[in-house]
């Protein structure tokens, strides 16, 4: 079996959980620092990769989160975020992507340079809309409220993405999961409901079930970032199932923040054996070292999927994508 066969070349390609501020060229971190005059540890690609791309495993998930440190440095402007926004999709591109929702903090991004949240949205807004122009790839954005930062942060940073509200297509909760819990939030996803955004929530990644039932009963969540934990709860199982709560797996994050062990003890095989609605993603690709089709060709052989489970994998990303019937039907068929 070739490793082309575990990507259905009759389906789209399709990342949904794929953080914008995960994914910087190695070139453009090094090029924008030296523009800036801003510190690296390291101003050649392989001597500054060993600092930004895991080998092996992050000392949890906080010190994966600490790598993008090299990523947000360098956006020291809103062209910075333009520029890294559009390179996104001319990447994804060049991985033989079809659609891809792209996620980012406004706060995160633009906190080491004060950059205005609302500017930075509106930067990542038209650096994409050009790609898209330019490559013919569908991408959206999701925006991202960081958890990390406390819910008064959160609420600014749910303003800066309200303001441009038209340019988003869903939000997030992402950050540290066990100190900061989805309740908390719950008023800030009212608000996002209201302005008609779709919910996804990062959940069940490091926190347990419970983890992901309050992403689904506080914050409406009909999609979860990862939830690879929900194995633990047969009851929350049969939910997802029932519901259609789609799982946005990524298989080598998960190893990479040492949520699981090795690629083989990795729960995909049994999420989707038990007819969950799970699909694969790259996370923080640029963090990994990854791109979509490692996933597909590597991590999730590795994981013990083959070749039909992946096509599931793939159709069932097309079903989860925040998109219209229409829309998902135009993909289909480019694909014919």
């Amino acid at each position: 079996m070739n490793q082309e066969s575990y990507i259905d070349p009759c389906l789209p390609l399709i990342d949904l959980h794929r953080h914008l501020d995960g994914s910087v060229r190695l070139e453009t971190i090094i090029e924008l620092a030296q523009e800036q005059g801003i510190e690296l540890p390291a101003y050649d690609v392989e001597s500054l990769r060993p600092y930004v791309v895991i080998d092996g495993k992050a000392d949890g998930l906080m010190d994966y989160i600490g790598r993008f440190r090299y990523l947000t440095a360098i956006l020291h402007d809103l062209d910075a975020c333009r520029r890294v926004a559009y390179e996104n999709v001319v990447d994804a591109q060049s991985e033989g992507i079809d659609y891809i929702e792209l996620r980012f903090s406004p706060w995160f991004m633009g906190n080491t340079h004060d950059l205005d949240p609302a500017g930075v949205v509106d930067a990542v807004a038209d650096g994409i809309k050009a790609a898209e122009r330019d490559t013919g790839v569908r991408a959206q954005m999701i925006g991202i409220m960081s958890r990390t930062y406390g819910t008064e942060t959160c609420h600014r940073e749910l303003d800066a993405l309200l303001a441009h509200r038209d340019h988003l297509v869903a939000i997030d909760l992402a950050g540290d999961e066990i100190k900061f819990s989805a309740d908390l939030f719950s008023e800030h996803f009212k608000r996002a409901r209201d302005a008609g955004l779709e919910i996804t929530v990062h959940a069940g990644e490091v926190g347990g079930p419970d983890s992901v039932w309050s992403a689904i009963r506080e914050l409406g969540a009909t999609r979860i970032g990862h939830g690879v934990r929900s194995l633990e709860d047969p009851e929350l199982v049969d939910y997802l199932r029932e519901h259609r709560i789609g799982l946005e797996v990524s298989i080598t994050s998960n190893v990479h923040t040492g949520v699981v062990d090795n690629y083989g003890v990795h729960p995909v095989r049994q999420l989707l054996e038990c007819g969950l609605l799970v699909n694969l993603n790259t996370d923080g690709p640029s963090i990994s070292g990854i791109n979509l089709r490692h996933e597909y060709e590597v991590a999730a052989p590795k994981a013990g999927l083959d070749p039909a489970m992946t096509r599931q994998a793939q159709a069932n990303a097309l079903e989860m994508a925040f998109l219209a019937d229409d829309e998902k039907r135009k993909l289909l068929e480019k694909k014919i």
